[in-house]
């Protein structure tokens, strides 16, 4: 059976990677995408344009209570040790039914760099922002009310050494499959080039 990198790199269409992807298990389907070097990773998201525009029951299915925490598994394609290029993007659902996600960043590093908290939209106002990805991870906001309970405190992206990674930047998304996404990274309006793949615990 082929493998992830090996359908994009065939440049197959983004609609047959989503089914490769949806037909697997979950165990598989993670370890898939952990496989994905940058140059893969930048060829799947630009194949992603093609997909359906993600909407927020991607992240945080319709059928989750509130306040309920929804862990994507990442990796990401910074110059980085492997083990570290590994994280969890964690989202719950915001009490004020509002069309946004409130979320942030598990992973070996959080404890020494913060949290990076952020709130997740919709790009549909913004046509320049809607070319790039249907939702935005938006790290220059932070969530403006209760989160989940365990979850480490809410705190700017402006303080402490968040301030290297998160402060002013945007990650736009875009859709591969029903449970992978896959995400580019902006300093402002500026494209760095780095960019990750999520996929959504099979549980959730």
């Amino acid at each position: 059976m082929p493998t992830l990198a090996e359908y994009i790199e065939k440049d197959t269409p983004i609609d047959e990677v989503g089914e490769f992807l949806d037909s697997l298990d979950h165990a598989t389907r993670l370890a898939e995408t952990q496989t994905l070097n940058r140059s893969q990773q930048r060829r799947l998201y630009d194949a992603a344009a093609q997909s359906q525009p993600l909407e927020l029951a991607h992240f945080v299915p319709s059928d989750r209570a509130d306040q309920t925490e929804v862990i994507h598994y990442g990796r990401n394609t910074l110059p980085l040790p492997s083990g570290l290029k590994r994280f969890e993007k964690r989202f719950c659902r915001p009490t004020d039914s509002s069309e946004q996600l409130f979320g942030y960043n598990e992973g070996a590093t959080r404890k020494l760099i913060g949290p990076g908290y952020f709130v997740m939209h919709s790009t549909k106002d913004k046509p320049e922002w809607a070319k790039r990805g249907s939702l935005v991870v938006d790290y220059f906001q932070v969530p403006s009310s209760s989160v989940v309970s365990d979850w480490p405190k809410v705190v700017p992206n402006h303080k402490g050494l968040q301030v290297l990674v998160y402060h002013k930047t945007r990650d736009f998304m875009r859709g591969v499959s029903q449970h992978v996404s896959i995400g580019a990274a902006y300093k402002v309006e500026k494209p760095l080039g780095h960019y990750f793949i999520l996929c959504r615990s099979d549980s959730q």
